[in-house]
Formats: C-alpha cells, structure tokens, sequence
C-alpha cells in the first residue's frame, strides 16, 4: 500500500505567485471571449477547463522553478 506524502504550509513550494495569476488571468480572458462570441455568434458553447490546463502547463515548461501546484492556480 503506497504511503501519500504531504507538504506542510512551511515547505518552500511556491503556490500562488504573480506569474500564475498573470498567465491564469490572460488565459481567462482569452477563453471568455472566444466562449461568449461563439455563444453569440453560433449559439454553442465549449469547455475550456481542459484545454486552458494543458495550454497553461505548456506556458509554466518555459520558466524555471514552475511546480504542479503553481498550474494548480493557473
């Protein structure tokens, strides 16, 4: 049986930074305007969790010191 580990609230992995709430923000944006004209324009609406994960973990990969937990604020 595998053993979960945990972190506790003192041990230096960085969380919430200015980098994830930038880059989580314009993310937003983009994905909010693309999701209210295609509700406008075609009348369908799409998802966009999924791919702003995968485009977010693709944009921390460029920067150094990126953790999980930091796409976790994204």
């Amino acid at each position: 049986m595998a053993t979960q580990t945990t972190r506790s609230a003192g041990s230096g992995v960085k969380e919430l930074t200015l980098r994830a709430v930038i880059i989580g923000g314009l993310i937003t944006l983009v994905f909010t305007a693309a999701n209210v004209y295609l509700g406008l324009k075609v009348g369908l609406t799409f998802a966009t969790s999924i791919p702003a994960a995968v485009i977010s973990m693709a944009i921390l990969r460029k920067f150094a010191g990126h953790t999980i937990v930091e796409n976790n604020i994204v």
